[in-house]
């Protein structure tokens, strides 16, 4: 099933700066590498919870980021660019980590955090994935293929023969087409449309407002001036 990204800003008149924009993406960013790989495991690719479901969500998050890298750059200033892309990658790790902390627990003293375990992973890809190309509609083959075989190295014998068709052909087009779609969204500035006003409730006690939304690191937005950001299954 895919993933709905749904990103409209409540306050949708003005540009955002750039790390606004970076907070708001970061949430999609690590909604779509949940996607991919649940839809990888759907697939019957064997990728256990444990270290292998994150080093493979450490890679398509890097990758994700990468294809961000250069929308921001045909739509942004050198300065925006910079100061989206270092908020975002910022702003993955910190959820990343949260997330792996919780599954995998802390690290020990002396042992490296996995905030900094990522950072180093994405400096160390950056070079790499700067030699790919990318137009508007989208990475190109070697860009794309250099991350399945990335992929390929975490997987099982039995898979490693199907996994790099996987990624190309059907996950990263879609990674990539609901990336494109959450940018356009977060970066619009046209007006939201006015919502149809709902009949008002009777015969019900007032009780106060839940302020737990139940997906703990991964749905927290600031709330004034924040983007309206779901992501669903279909």
């Amino acid at each position: 099933m895919a993933l709905r990204i749904k990103s409209q800003w409540y306050q949708n008149d003005t540009a955002k700066t750039p790390k606004q924009t970076a907070s708001a993406m970061a949430f999609i960013t690590w909604r779509v590498a949940q996607n991919t790989l649940k839809q990888m495991r759907l697939a019957q690719f064997d990728i256990d919870i444990g270290a292998q479901y994150f080093a493979f969500t450490r890679e398509v998050l890097v990758f994700l980021i990468q294809v961000l890298d250069r929308m921001a750059h045909d739509r942004m200033t050198t300065e925006e660019r910079s100061e989206f892309v270092t908020a975002l990658v910022i702003r993955v790790a910190e959820i990343l980590q949260e997330n792996e902390d919780t599954m995998l627990g802390i690290p020990s003293v002396g042992q490296t955090s996995h905030f900094d375990e990522f950072i180093t992973l994405f400096n160390e890809l950056a070079d790499h994935y700067a030699e790919f190309g990318h137009d508007e509609s989208g990475p190109d083959f070697n860009f794309v293929r250099y991350l399945g075989h990335r992929i390929e190295a975490l997987m099982p014998a039995k898979d490693q023969r199907w996994v790099i068709d996987q990624i190309m052909a059907t996950e990263v087009p879609e990674a990539v087409d609901m990336l494109q779609r959450g940018m356009k969204g977060v970066l619009s500035t046209e007006p939201r449309p006015a919502r149809p006003e709902r009949p008002a409730r009777t015969n019900r006690s007032a009780r106060p407002a839940s302020t737990n939304s139940g997906d703990g690191a991964n749905s927290a937005v600031p709330s004034e001036d924040s983007a309206e950001i779901t992501a669903a299954d279909d």
